[in-house]
């Protein structure tokens, strides 16, 4: 390794940042390039376009996180002027669909809600910020229980995390001490979220700004040894014997590509842009795309019940929560619970969001609209069990909009999944008919709707064809790729990886920084 070595990091949200904070905190010459596909979006990169008080500057961010309907960016993204993209209702806004019904566009018959970001921040610029921890079956079960524990506590750190947001808020107490009436076996409790609370009550949303911390600071020496390059789409990474060299990138401003030289290359772009790009370098390890689980997801929506509130809160309770609402009124939650993930008898993650008006427009003329003591938006999320036949697949004969080997993703749910699936409907009946009147029944969201991707570039114990990384994940077979994100998860989940996904690139940018 050279005396000031560079490191290649693909992808700029909170485990690209996790990286690259890690490596340049540990390693006193090293220095990091960021490669971002996606502009940059707010002043300081990678806030969370929650945080943007303005709604049309909110809006404007998001659309040009959408990938093919960039707005501006459009061409420079990929996609002629002329070109007609339809179908681009997801799941969140700033996302676009995987498969979006232009010319170029992947194919998910069985997965329609698969949806990314491409901006600077990734997913992080528009996340819920939800960050619970793993437990039991969830955790890698070949990282030391120990070892693991501080791993967490490391990426609850670099997320800001906050284990009591709106635990004040007598209205979302009210909310736990109904929960706890409806389900006496379970302990209902606020749900830990990325974030620092402010003076006036409000939250100031975490993004990836809050991971990279010191590295974009003016004046500090990590901020001296940091590049974040937006706009620039990363075509190859490039290697020979078991070692990588740099990446082969291309500005998407002038359409120029260059070689960047490399001492090591971290690839955390997303769980379908990530594996695409090694196969588009010719990283082709048997599990590449495979094992692809998310969390199917069974949400609803109820008008919080007056009578039954005021059991636990009053109307002045409620007159100063709507008082202290108004200070932000462009982020419209206000309280966040949750019923942990919890075997064998609970093994789902029910999240129970508090907030003044519903999800959705809803007719003024349902008796249900505009209810003073507001609305719940709730679901459970619930596992995927790993499989090889689940994944996502690629065709080099049929390039995508961006030149790529375009994606297939293949995606069931089993009998196993079902069966949950009906458990967790069912509960989050009970858990809705006990806070209000429904607004919008139990349902189960189209597959893709979590955008909480995982495995298919899962870590594992031993290279015998169901990984593609290495415990401290290294790409089998590497010196010096690494990869991260949510798709190295290995285990079956309920909860938000997010922070899961920041524990584990911990351990990976600690190891390398080392060999480093």
């Amino acid at each position: 390794m050279s005396k000031n070595p560079v490191i290649a990091v693909v992808g700029s949200g909170p485990i690209g940042s996790a990286y690259a904070r890690t490596i340049l905190e540990s390693h006193p010459t090293a220095r990091v390039i960021m490669l971002e596909a996606g502009p940059q979006l707010t002043d300081i990169p990678g806030e969370s376009v929650r945080n943007i008080p303005d709604p049309a500057a909110k809006a404007q961010a998001r659309k040009i996180s959408q990938g093919p309907q960039a707005g501006a960016f459009r061409e420079s993204l990929g996609i002629p002027a002329s070109a007609v993209v339809e179908g681009m209702f997801t799941a969140r806004m700033g996302t676009h669909l995987i498969d979006f019904g232009g010319e170029g566009s992947g194919h998910a018959p069985t997965f329609p809600a698969a949806a990314a970001s491409t901006n600077v921040g990734g997913m992080g610029a528009h996340w819920t910020c939800a960050i619970p921890r793993p437990a039991g079956s969830e955790l890698v079960p070949f990282i030391p229980a120990d070892e693991w524990d501080e791993l967490i506590v490391t990426a609850e750190s670099l997320l800001h995390a906050q284990s009591a947001a709106f635990a004040d808020s007598p209205i979302g107490g009210a909310i736990r001490s109904l929960l706890a009436e409806a389900f006496p076996e379970r302990e209902p409790s606020t749900l830990p979220v990325a974030g620092d609370p402010q003076p006036d009550g409000s939250m100031r949303w975490a993004g990836a700004d809050a991971v990279l911390g010191p590295l974009i600071e003016a004046g500090t020496d990590e901020a001296l040894r940091f590049e974040l390059r937006d706009l620039t789409l990363v075509r190859r990474v490039e290697h020979e014997g078991g070692r990588v060299s740099g990446v082969t990138v291309e500005d998407l401003r002038t359409h120029e590509t260059s070689f960047i030289a490399a001492d090591a290359v971290v690839v955390a772009a997303d769980a379908f842009r990530s594996p695409q790009l090694l196969w588009a370098s010719g990283i082709r390890p048997r599990a590449l795309g495979r094992y692809l689980t998310e969390h199917p997801v069974v949400i609803c929506t109820v008008a919080v019940d007056a009578e039954r509130m005021q059991r636990f809160a009053t109307e002045a309770d409620l007159d100063a929560e709507l008082e202290r609402r108004s200070a932000n009124p462009t982020d419209p939650v206000a309280a966040v619970n949750r019923i942990p993930f919890s075997e064998p008898d609970h093994p789902f993650s029910l999240q129970v969001m508090y907030a003044e008006v519903p999800p959705f427009q809803l007719d003024p003329a349902n008796p249900l609209a505009g209810n003073r003591w507001g609305y719940i938006n709730m679901g459970y999320g619930m596992r995927k069990q790993p499989r090889f036949e689940d994944g996502v697949r690629f065709d080099d004969s049929e390039p995508d909009y961006r030149g790529f080997p375009n994606m297939t993703i293949e995606y069931e749910l089993t009998p196993a999944e079902l069966e949950e699936i009906e458990r967790g409907t069912e509960l989050l009946a009970r858990a809705g008919g006990a806070l209000g009147e429904f607004v919008a029944q139990p349902r189960l969201l189209p597959p893709g709707s979590s955008l909480h991707y995982q495995g298919t570039m899962r870590m594992g114990e031993t290279d015998d064809g169901t990984s593609v990384a290495d415990p401290w994940s290294r790409v089998w077979g590497f010196e010096n790729l690494v990869v991260g994100g949510n798709a190295l998860i290995p285990t079956a989940t309920t909860m938000n990886p997010t922070l899961m996904s920041v524990a584990i690139a911990a351990r990976g940018a600690r190891e390398l920084a080392a060999a480093l």
